[in-house]
């Protein structure tokens, strides 16, 4: 059973939720899109499929990376994925689709990041959450990606933060800190919810609560199969198995 000694979940006024891989699974969804689209050059399933996928995603925090520490580049995703693209399709591994995804094709394959499936326990864990604390996006996605993927998928939001809205994007400290800022809370009564290390570690230096959600793509295994609360000598304020059992434990320490 988890255990929530030495952290008060009733002191918790808004959950804020990493999306890409912590509340959408972009593996699986992006994996078998880019095959559908492949017109026969990439196999449903295939590994072939997957590394393209994992490549993109690695563009990705290359470009996050760089731009959270001030290097040059766009804050805008759809922009940033796409970029991401182009440059993969001129590389000896990838040249070959690349004539046959023409720019309609690719305008496509950027917008299969606006409709990512949910985790099984994403929708009615959010729900429920819903009913005791603010719940809302505090994501690297632009605004209206992060808009469809909502609508898409019937997401509860109580609110969006885009990383985009503030110049820069996560783990740099100001996207959290421009968070608290506008919910009007005390970092101490915001928690960040998330299935990626650095995102938790980022937020505790601004003094938000941390949650941590395995998910299988994320993170690598010895992490994910090693995080713990700081209750078990971890880094985080609270390891859950999922989104269905943080709003279990919330609940039962409002009625507490």
């Amino acid at each position: 059973m988890t255990s929530t000694e030495h952290l008060d979940l009733r002191e918790i006024d808004a959950c804020l939720f990493d999306v890409f891989g912590t509340v959408l699974n972009w593996h699986t969804t992006v994996t078998r899109q880019v095959a559908r689209l492949s017109k026969g050059l990439l196999l449903e399933g295939s590994q072939d499929a997957v590394d393209f996928a994992e490549e993109w995603r690695a563009g990705y925090y290359d470009h996050v990376k760089r731009v959270s520490q001030g290097g040059e580049g766009t804050c805008n995703a759809d922009i940033m994925h796409r970029q991401i693209l182009d440059d993969m399709l001129t590389t000896p591994r990838w040249s070959h689709i690349a004539e046959v995804w023409g720019e309609s094709d690719r305008e496509d394959l950027t917008m299969i990041w606006h409709n990512l499936d949910a985790y099984q326990d994403t929708i009615p864990g959010l729900t429920e959450l819903k009913h005791h604390v603010n719940i809302l996006a505090l994501s690297n996605g632009n605004f209206r990606l992060l808009l469809d993927l909502a609508k898409n998928q019937g997401v509860p939001w109580d609110g969006i933060f885009s990383s985009e809205m503030f110049g820069s994007y996560k783990p740099n400290k100001k996207v959290y800190q421009s968070a608290a800022y506008h919910l009007s809370l005390p970092p101490h009564k915001i928690a960040m919810v998330a299935a990626h290390r650095f995102d938790l570690l980022a937020a505790a230096s601004v003094g938000f609560k941390t949650i941590y959600v395995p998910r299988p793509a994320e993170d690598s295994r010895e992490v994910r199969e090693n995080m713990r609360s700081k209750k078990d000598g971890g880094e985080v304020d609270l390891v859950v198995k999922d989104f269905q059992e943080l709003a279990r434990l919330i609940r039962e320490a409002r009625q507490s």
